[in-house]
């Protein structure tokens, strides 16, 4: 599997680093887990529709941190990512804590796969 990130994802991960410092191995877990299962899998992740795209888009929901300590897998962080399944690639779009924003950009997922 092979992971690429958006200027914007990486934007977004400099700035929830200084807030967050443990975000970059949280992140290497998920990968771990992406690796595997990449597909949606309910309750920890979900397919976003209504796009309009044919890219498979997928909210995941359900990130450990361990910046947030006794919180589990219960942290507010929110993980977009575009899968590509004949590729076997994986695009970060966006990373947020559900405080900052209510929800996904969806402007910035329509720029970037349509």
């Amino acid at each position: 599997m092979k992971f690429t990130t958006l200027t914007e994802f990486d934007k977004d991960l400099k700035n929830l680093l200084k807030k967050y410092r443990s975000l970059d191995d949280d992140l290497d877990e998920v990968k771990t887990i992406l690796k595997v299962k990449p597909n949606e899998r309910p309750p920890f992740s979900f397919r976003i529709d209504n796009l309009g795209l044919k890219t498979c888009i997928i909210k995941v929901k359900k990130i450990a941190c361990k910046s947030l300590k006794g919180r589990g897998v219960n942290s507010g962080l929110r993980l977009i990512y575009a899968y590509f399944q004949a590729e076997e690639k994986i695009v970060f779009v966006e990373l947020y804590h559900k405080n900052d924003k209510e929800n996904e950009d969806r402007q910035r997922i329509i720029d970037n796969f349509e």
